[in-house]
């Protein structure tokens, strides 16, 4: 590979990163707000004031921080390695796992499917790179 074509390569690579680094965050400060707005209607300077459903919206918040800071570690290092394409897969994946799980923390009755189908398309993406990392060290 050509000095001009690695380039090419990384640089659509770390794009890729950086679209699903961008929309992680942007979840994030969805989340974030929906707590802000749930505090306010419900009369609730911190924590969760007893009520279930901003135990939820909190807690959908928090699996969220839980799971995007590492993640996207992993796609930062994956993308020294693969293509565009992987990044894609695994990037898009995982958000849509967040936004699923998120969403389905906010039924009423749980578990919901949503949730299951997030927390899957949260664990199988991590799963991918943890083995794509696993071989990009032997290579």
């Amino acid at each position: 590979m050509s000095n001009v074509e690695a380039l090419t390569f990384h640089t659509e690579s770390f794009q890729a990163v950086a679209l699903w680094a961008g929309l992680s965050l942007l979840l994030l400060l969805i989340l974030s707000i929906r707590i802000s707005l749930g505090r306010r209607r419900l009369k609730v300077s911190t924590g969760d004031g007893g009520h279930a459903e901003l135990t939820a919206t909190t807690r959908a918040f928090g699996n969220a921080v839980e799971y995007v800071p590492i993640t996207l570690i992993a796609l930062v290092i994956l993308a020294i390695f693969y293509s565009a394409l992987v990044i894609h897969v695994i990037g898009g994946a995982f958000v849509l796992g967040r936004i699923l799980h998120a969403w389905g923390m906010g039924q009423q009755k749980q578990p919901a499917l949503g949730r299951m189908l997030g927390m899957a398309l949260t664990h199988i993406p991590l799963i991918a790179a943890a083995l794509l990392l696993i071989v990009a060290s032997f290579l």
